[in-house]
């Protein structure tokens, strides 16, 4: 079965993926042969909301769905502003976890945990128990590409409600998120081909993904194609909206 962890390490040009991962992750290029570039601009808008929050002052992070390592991780991001900065990677993916233990095991700031972002309770125990983070003081949680693998069946937004009610005043969400509100028949494509993987994709509206955020108050520029959010370099409405995932980050008051 062709896994959405080793897709996306094919599109950013990794090596840990198999034939079936690459054949389903060429029919979606396929599909929109824009595609690589959207993966490579969702990594981008990780390294901008990360050292944003690290720069407001969060220095512990909590990454659900980090997917198989690749260059510069929440942690290396992290770092690059506060040294001191902790972070718990979490994934339900056997061969992630085992390649991002690997990655980790000789520090003492990061750990790596198995767990599904489906038992959000799961998730806050084991944090809880390692103390590696402190759910007292403020984190920053991610969720970047992974709610749309989360149908609607599995409730996201009860999740991500157990989520932010467990974090501390201050704490920051950065997440990103499919939509078909830009290019609808080109994401149709896509989710087609997803349908054939181990985690079929359900692209949601701006207002649905506004709603993951609850009383989190977006942070300019707001909800964004995410190449908009904060960029470093000049975009298009045009460029911007052919990468068909939302960005945005929020704040707890």
């Amino acid at each position: 079965m062709p896994n959405i962890a080793r897709m996306y390490d094919y599109y950013l040009g990794g090596k840990d993926h198999y034939e079936a991962d690459r054949v389903r992750a060429e029919e979606a290029v396929a599909a929109d042969p824009t595609l690589v570039n959207l993966i490579k601009e969702n990594r981008a808008f990780i390294g901008r909301a990360v050292r944003y929050m690290a720069e407001q002052g969060i220095d512990q992070f909590l990454d659900i769905g980090t997917g198989l390592p690749t260059q510069q991780n929440v942690h290396q991001i992290a770092h690059a502003v506060n040294p001191g900065a902790r972070v718990v990677y979490v994934d339900y993916d056997e061969q992630v976890v085992a390649h991002g233990r690997a990655l980790l095991a000789d520090s003492d700031q990061t750990e790596m945990i198995r767990a599904d972002l489906r038992r959000p309770g799961e998730i806050l125990d084991h944090v809880r128990g390692k103390r590696l983070l402190d759910l007292d003081r403020p984190v920053g949680l991610l969720t970047i590409a992974t709610l749309h693998f989360i149908p609607d069946e599995d409730d996201p937004q009860g999740i991500m409600t157990k989520l932010r009610e467990a974090l501390a005043p201050g704490s920051h969400l950065a997440l990103t998120h499919a939509s078909a509100d830009g290019v609808p028949d080109v994401v149709a494509k896509v989710v087609e081909v997803y349908r054939r993987t181990s985690a079929p994709g359900t692209p949601r509206t701006r207002e649905q993904v506004t709603d993951l955020f609850g009383e989190f108050a977006l942070v300019d520029p707001g909800l964004v194609w995410a190449p908009l959010w904060r960029p470093e370099r000049p975009v298009s409405m045009e460029e911007a909206v052919q990468t068909w995932f939302y960005a945005g980050v929020g704040r707890k008051p």
